[in-house]
């Protein structure tokens, strides 16, 4: 199992959002290299859903249900997306800042690639974030 990041900006679709459509396809990913990430989850995968621009906070996990297909929002046909299913909400958000204030997450991808939307996390990075968002377990 691989571990991710995806960021969404809450005001365009948000983790309430996520949460009430069950699975959604995370579509609109228009950079070569989060759309490189898109293509290397496989199914099962847990991923953090980070809300970008406001917020700017790590709210919920999601899986990947299903693996790269044709992004239907992309007329190009270039473009892929995954679908998404919401698992659950972190009892504690954890904040840009706080992420950045932590030495062992200096080298994390949000921290050294902030507008990259779709980023890989390390297994030590995962558990990490995991005991500091109250997540126990995968």
């Amino acid at each position: 199992m691989a571990y991710w990041l995806v960021k969404s900006e809450p005001d365009a679709f948000s983790w309430d959002q996520q949460v009430a459509n069950g699975t959604e396809p995370w579509t609109g990913v228009r950079n070569a290299q989060a759309a490189n990430h898109l293509k290397a989850m496989q199914k099962g995968d847990l991923a953090f859903f980070y809300h970008s621009n406001v917020g700017k906070e790590i709210v919920g996990l999601v899986k990947v249900v299903r693996t790269a297909y044709p992004d239907p929002t992309d007329e190009t046909g270039r473009w892929v997306c995954v679908d998404m299913q919401a698992v659950k909400p972190v009892p504690r958000p954890v904040t840009l800042a706080a992420i950045k204030a932590d030495p062992a997450l200096a080298e994390f991808a949000l921290v050294r690639q902030s507008r990259l939307s779709v980023m890989p996390v390390s297994p030590e990075h995962w558990a990490l974030l995991c005991r500091m968002a109250g997540v126990k377990g995968k």
